[in-house]
């Protein structure tokens, strides 16, 4: 086993040996289970952050944690060079879940967006008949699909860019939540695909006007366009349904998922899409050593079912409006926007003798909740989806308290 160390150790450690790539809230955790964290001295926390979405079941979930360990025991990786006795059976039950033909499996949601923009190409040269390296893809802007060359090639955050290029090309960057841009950037034929978070999180829960994703889908479809969907943060049930675009009842050309697929118990994610997509690539065209590993395969089916079975979409759907009213009631001029959907939910937090959210979030610690800002003034809220009605109003609680001790 490992020693036990102290807080103050831990961050040293971190800050010694570790890249410098990260500002964590200075809280040390050790333990997890269902909506809470405790740290190395023992305190318990409620988690609002659910490692930005991963831990939706809660977390160690026994059920998941048992499927992990069994797998574990028994065969943990065979590489793609072998069929094994898990991916098979994870393929068909994925693919069943989301209604979709074919499922391609990787790691982490930045690879499965890499995925979807090779395939979205593919799609585009072999199907649409574009010109040879003349695809384009749609994006908006203050998007956050992932940290690698090709995805910050598209960020409109500056932190994301500086001093990274030269950058990938092949991107159209338009408005978020505005359909003539949309409509506009739809008429060069060159485009192949339309890629958006069906709500901006690390934007700050930016969630658009209803009616616009079923008029984003409609706008693609009519320009033999494919609607890409990035769910890597947005779905499993985080947004009150299945997935987010399951609010305006559309269904998009290709999926991408993550975090929550395995519960945050392991790296998961998956690209979904039909035969006519999925099959223009070939053996050898692309692959992860990993992707679709034993471990990922089981763990993904029992943290899907889980999201099933506990009933965690209308779960948090309830309790996302439970929340959403308790942060309305809060009188403090601190407040300047309660916005979210689901347990998906942010505050706008308007500067006060010079303190800011991240302020807010260090005493809120203090008090004994997690939730870390965005975009300096807003501060993100999303507990894992088996919080009840009791735990919600007892974290609102806190909240409250730490926005009027300001």
């Amino acid at each position: 086993m490992f020693e036990k160390i102290t807080s103050q150790q831990a961050i040293e450690l971190e800050d010694k040996y570790g890249a410098h790539n990260y500002h964590p809230l200075p809280v040390v955790l050790a333990k997890g289970e269902g909506p809470f964290v405790w740290d190395v001295d023992g305190k318990r926390y409620f988690d609002f952050l659910s490692a930005y979405s991963a831990v939706n079941q809660g977390h160690c979930h026994p059920r998941i944690v048992n499927t992990l360990i069994e797998q574990a025991k028994t065969l943990t990786l065979t590489s793609r060079a072998f069929y094994n006795d898990a991916l098979g059976v994870y393929e068909k039950f994925v693919t069943e879940y989301f209604g979709y033909d074919k499922v391609l499996p990787m790691n982490t949601g930045a690879e499965a967006v890499e995925t979807a923009i090779k395939l979205a190409r593919r799609w585009g040269y072999e199907k649409k008949g574009i010109a040879s390296n003349e695809a384009k893809i749609i994006v908006c802007d203050q998007n956050f699909h992932g940290r690698t060359t090709t995805v910050i090639s598209f960020s409109t955050d500056p932190d994301a860019r500086i001093n990274y290029g030269p950058f990938t090309p092949g991107f159209v960057t338009i408005p978020y939540n505005d359909l003539p841009a949309l409509e506009k950037a739809l008429e060069d034929p060159t485009i192949t695909a339309f890629l958006v978070e069906p709500i901006q999180g690390e934007a700050g829960v930016m969630v658009p006007d209803e009616g616009y994703l079923a008029k984003a889908y409609a706008l693609c479809k009519a320009n033999n366009v494919l609607f890409v969907a990035d769910e890597v943060q947005t779905g499993i049930a985080r947004t009150g349904k299945l997935l987010a675009v399951n609010h305006e009842n559309i269904r998009p050309d290709m999926i991408i998922l993550g975090k929550a697929l395995s519960g945050g118990m392991y790296p998961v994610s998956a690209v979904l899409a039909d035969n006519e997509i999925m099959l223009t690539i070939k053996p050898g065209q692309h692959g992860s050593t990993f992707g679709g590993n034993p471990i990922a395969a089981r763990v993904a089916v029992t943290a899907l079912q889980v999201v099933t079975d506990e009933k965690l979409a209308e779960n948090a759907e309830n309790m996302g409006q439970i929340f959403r009213q308790a942060m309305r009631d809060i009188k403090s001029d601190m407040i300047e926007l309660v916005r979210g959907k689901g347990l998906l939910n942010a505050v706008i937090i308007r500067p006060k003798d010079g303190k800011e959210a991240w302020d807010v979030c260090m005493r809120m610690a203090e008090n004994g909740l997690l939730a870390k800002p965005t975009h300096q003034h807003i501060i993100r809220f999303a507990p894992p989806l088996v919080i009840n009605e009791a735990q919600v109003m007892e974290a609102a609680e806190i909240i409250k308290k730490t926005i009027l001790s300001f």
